[in-house]
């Protein structure tokens, strides 16, 4: 009976061991050799996304820009019309008005904020401690029938309503592969203000080497959300700076 006690209490130590040994750290480091190696993805400059976003059963074509410096622009097509949103060319963050289609620069707090997304691309995993970010491993948790770890990353404070705020999101790696499946988050500013976003991610395909989500979904958790898939994906792309630079007014001579 003693040893069969003893049995027991070696085997409950060894899985709490097992446990303790795996970190933030070590899984966010199978994520990168998983989708291709950190050093690849690190040199990666810019990426070219074309995807379609299903808006209450109408499907809207997308074209999503992102460059390591730091530019970024989604451009929508919409019965006939290229509507331009998020669009950063370092300093300057505007966006198309839906209603009278005029390029319209967003308030200095947005735009602050959204400054702070610079160092993330293209993820924001890479150098985290460098860049003044903590992570935190607070466990496992099943998302949509799936067995994740639950990574707390913490960034820099952004500013809402004139008050610096701590920027927290919580990321669920999938415990078989470990790549991110879902990303949790508390929405700051207006009708959502409370409510925890969600994204969603899956599918995961090579490019070039590397593997990225081809579905993603994003909304409010709980609530249906927008799919976005993904038709193609291009790497280190050629742009021009004038895709992300916010329109002067022309004046045409009569």
């Amino acid at each position: 009976m003693k040893t069969l006690k003893l049995c027991i209490a070696v085997f409950f130590i060894a899985i709490s061991t097992s446990l303790q040994a795996q970190t933030a750290d070590e899984i966010i480091s199978n994520y990168f050799e998983n989708i291709g190696g950190l050093d690849k993805l690190s040199e990666v400059q810019g990426m070219k996304m074309i995807a379609k976003v299903n808006q209450q059963g109408m499907e809207i074509p997308l074209e999503i820009i992102q460059l390591k410096e730091g530019k970024q622009v989604t451009l929508i097509n919409f019965q006939g019309k290229e509507i331009k949103q998020n669009a950063f060319d370092g300093e300057t963050l505007w966006s198309h008005n839906f209603m009278t289609m005029k390029a319209e620069k967003s308030d200095a707090e947005a735009t602050s904020n959204f400054k702070l997304n610079v160092n993330d691309f293209p993820d924001s995993f890479i150098d985290y401690k460098d860049k003044g970010y903590t992570v935190e491993l607070l466990g496992k948790e099943t998302i949509d029938g799936a067995e994740t770890f639950k990574i707390k990353l913490v960034k820099e404070p952004i500013l809402v309503d004139g008050k610096k705020e701590e920027d927290i999101s919580f990321y669920y790696f999938d415990a078989e592969n470990y790549v991110p499946i879902a990303i949790h988050s508390e929405i700051k500013t207006g009708p959502g203000k409370g409510m925890t976003s969600e994204v969603t991610m899956s599918d995961y395909q090579e490019v070039d080497g590397l593997y990225f989500p081809y579905a993603i979904t994003q909304g409010v958790k709980g609530q249906p959300g927008s799919p976005v898939t993904i038709s193609s994906i291009e790497l280190n792309p050629e742009i021009g700076d004038e895709v992300f630079t916010f329109p002067d007014v022309i004046e045409t001579e009569e």
